[in-house]
């Protein structure tokens, strides 16, 4: 007996429109029809302007600033099990808290597992998001998670650019496992560039581990906030005699000057995936930000969930 799939619904939270507008493009399926309500004081309250009972419901929507993305999702998600949607899945193309993963210091909270269980406790099924800032967040959730690897869309575009003599470097030494991971689609060395804090956002030294020389280095990172932590690892790159340093950053977070830091640094190009939306005024007066749409490979993990095949296909590059 052929396996019966229940009916694909997808709905935009109002913080990822334009994203979920190419997945669902890609998808073959249009939007669910969906409002968010808000009273004067700002209090919201999304609804479904169509059936979801028996769906398999996926909710698209970024966790990044401002904190109303979360918990919005959060809404959107107890109404939909309040509605009998069949199935629930988040897709998270950005999941905001993740560099709150782990007690570095006396008296935090764990951020990255707090926001796990508010998920999970509204009603979730199934969640997925792309480069965790630490892979071992999927441990946080006692749902399935498919986590998807961003290396997908920009391997290809790297190797288009026919760089002569590529080096992949890590910005810190936290990164290196991904700089590693990344460097294996070209057999190219990896450095890594060591960095002390003084505070979140503030770096008191760096230096390189590694010979980067006439090379044509590429940095790789999953977040990008201040741009501090890239800007002055090319330099220093540069400094050393690099013939010239791009960098690779998933989710781009450009907080603060960050687009100013980047057209201002000696980064070539900076490139980044579509899973947070860019400020539209500032990303104009930085020529150096290059953009690929993470839609394909949603639009494709959401078919096989649906379809009950495999996700790590995806990620076979050819």
């Amino acid at each position: 007996m052929p396996l019966q799939f229940n009916t694909v619904k997808l709905f935009a939270g109002s913080g990822t429109v334009e994203l979920a507008e190419k997945i669902s493009t890609s998808y073959g399926k249009p939007l669910g029809d969906m409002t968010l309500s808000k009273f004067s004081d700002g209090e919201m309250q999304p609804f479904y302007n169509e059936s979801v009972r028996g769906s398999d419901v996926f909710l698209i929507q970024s966790t990044n600033q401002p904190t109303d993305n979360l918990l919005e999702l959060l809404f959107m998600i107890d109404a939909a099990k309040r509605a009998s949607a069949h199935y629930i899945t988040v897709v998270v193309p950005y999941f905001g808290y993740a560099r709150q993963d782990r007690k570095d210091k006396p008296r935090v909270a764990i951020g990255a597992k707090l926001i796990a269980n508010l998920i999970m406790a509204a009603g979730a099924h199934r969640i997925m998001t792309m480069d965790l800032h630490a892979a071992q967040i999927q441990g946080f959730f006692d749902i399935p998670v498919d986590h998807l690897d961003g290396s997908i869309i920009f391997v290809p575009y790297i190797k288009s650019l026919n760089l002569p003599n590529l080096t992949i470097a890590s910005p810190d030494m936290g990164g290196s496992y991904r700089a590693r991971t990344f460097a294996k689609f070209f057999n190219a060395e990896v450095i890594i560039c060591d960095k002390r804090r003084k505070r979140a956002n503030e770096i008191e030294s760096m230096s390189i581990i590694g010979e980067v020389k006439d090379q044509d280095v590429v940095l790789i990172d999953d977040i990008c906030d201040t741009a501090g932590t890239l800007s002055k690892a090319a330099a220093l790159i540069m400094e050393n005699g690099a013939r010239s340093v791009r960098a690779v950053c998933t989710h781009a977070v450009l907080s603060g000057k960050a687009y100013d830091t980047i057209e201002n640094s000696v980064l070539t190009e900076m490139i980044v995936s579509d899973t947070i939306r860019l400020n539209p005024e500032k990303q104009k007066s930085c020529s150096k930000i290059k953009v690929l749409s993470t839609a394909d490979l949603f639009a494709g993990a959401i078919k096989n969930v649906n379809e009950h095949g495999s996700i790590s296909d995806l990620f076979e590059i050819k």
